[in-house]
């Protein structure tokens, strides 16, 4: 890695990023579009340069032919620690003390978390999400419209669907029962990181 620019370091990591969670790398248009360059070819010397490096391969005249030149190697078990309680209603303070290291099978999340917590409500249920389980956390700062984030909202915690509205975004619930937490450029809101699915223990 550490002979990579950021921007490039950054375009690797959305590279692992869409094939993890979609199966599929991203396109030149889908490159470009993310980073904002002007066309598909300011995409293409990066991805040109990834490729010498020896981070990638691609396959030439395919619309989709970029390949990580590794497979990503997930490890056979997986240390967790529960860092505390995220709010599936309305927020909740923080509380993120270790409360305990679990051993789990990393076949369970669709992306390597970097910590659990445990949920406190009902308003993911839709998304199966009940309260009492252990969500996987990817940390990050960024997210896209409809993932399933942990944010902090004015000191508080919460999880939930991200959209993005033109005066800033909503939390999505998914249970009819709880209406939609607006959150304004005047709230103090970050993105804590992004779900990558859940531990139920009887």
């Amino acid at each position: 890695m550490d002979r990579l620019t950021p921007k490039r370091r950054a375009i690797l990591d959305f590279i692992r990023e869409r094939i993890a969670d979609h199966g599929q790398p991203p396109s030149l248009a889908d490159i470009a579009q993310r980073f904002g360059f002007a066309s598909r070819s300011v995409a293409r010397k990066h991805i040109t340069a990834l490729c010498a490096a020896g981070f990638i391969d691609v396959t030439p005249n395919q619309a989709r032919g970029i390949r990580l030149a590794e497979p990503i190697r997930r490890p056979e078990v997986l240390e967790l620690a529960v860092l505390g309680r995220v709010a599936a209603g309305a927020p909740i303070g923080p509380d993120l003390d270790i409360h305990e290291q679990l051993l789990v099978d990393p076949s369970l999340f669709r992306r390597t978390p970097d910590y659990l917590l445990k949920v406190r409500g009902d308003s993911m249920i839709g998304d199966g999400i009940f309260d009492g389980d252990l969500v996987g956390i990817l940390q990050q700062g960024e997210a896209r419209d409809g993932q399933i984030i942990v944010a902090r909202l004015d000191g508080e915690v919460t999880i939930k669907r991200l959209q993005r509205v033109d005066n800033g975004y909503q939390l999505l619930s998914r249970n009819p029962a709880y209406a939609p937490i607006d959150v304004h450029p005047g709230h103090d809101f970050v993105i804590e990181g992004v779900f990558c699915g859940l531990l139920r223990r009887e």
